[in-house]
């Protein structure tokens, strides 16, 4: 019988008696940093007296066309009387308008005006500004980490 212990290391099984990552923290970590930077962002805008909801408004005709009220209201998840509100507000401002369907004289297709989309196309190019000077003072490693976090972060997002 050989009475010599072997001298190989054992391997290294202290993860199994480390406790499961907090989830609870990660996630509250992440919804602070993402509402913060949301919050940075929001503040790039083109015309300064306009509300979020106001330009979430803008932001869906820009991207998915004209809407009726109804849609629009169930876009933005809010009530149709809400909507009405926002959508005069827009349009007396001059940045949509209202058109009465020539069928059906009850619908009204809202759509934005020129000065809408400029609206629009200003304020994503301040964000984009913001974010790229703000990317531009980083390591290159963190903006890669960003690059695939924003991938994630777009994956959840589709849940």
């Amino acid at each position: 019988m050989n009475d010599s212990v072997d001298a190989s290391p054992l391997p290294d099984l202290t993860f199994a008696r480390t406790p499961a990552p907090d989830l609870s923290a990660a996630a509250s970590d992440l919804r602070m940093a993402t509402f913060r930077l949301a919050r940075r962002l929001r503040a790039q805008r083109a015309v300064d007296t306009m509300s979020d909801g106001q330009f979430a408004v803008l932001a869906a005709l820009t991207v998915h066309g004209a809407h009726t009220l109804g849609q629009l209201a169930d876009r933005e998840r809010v009530t149709a009387p809400s909507m009405n509100r926002t959508v005069t507000l827009l349009e007396n401002a001059g940045y949509l308008t209202r058109t009465p369907d020539e069928v059906d004289r009850r619908k009204v297709t809202i759509d934005l005006t020129d000065d809408g989309r400029a609206v629009v196309d200003e304020t994503v190019r301040r964000r984009d500004a913001w974010l790229e000077e703000a990317l531009s003072s980083l390591a290159p490693d963190e903006r890669e980490a960003l690059a695939r976090a924003a991938e994630i972060m777009r994956k959840m997002a589709e849940r």
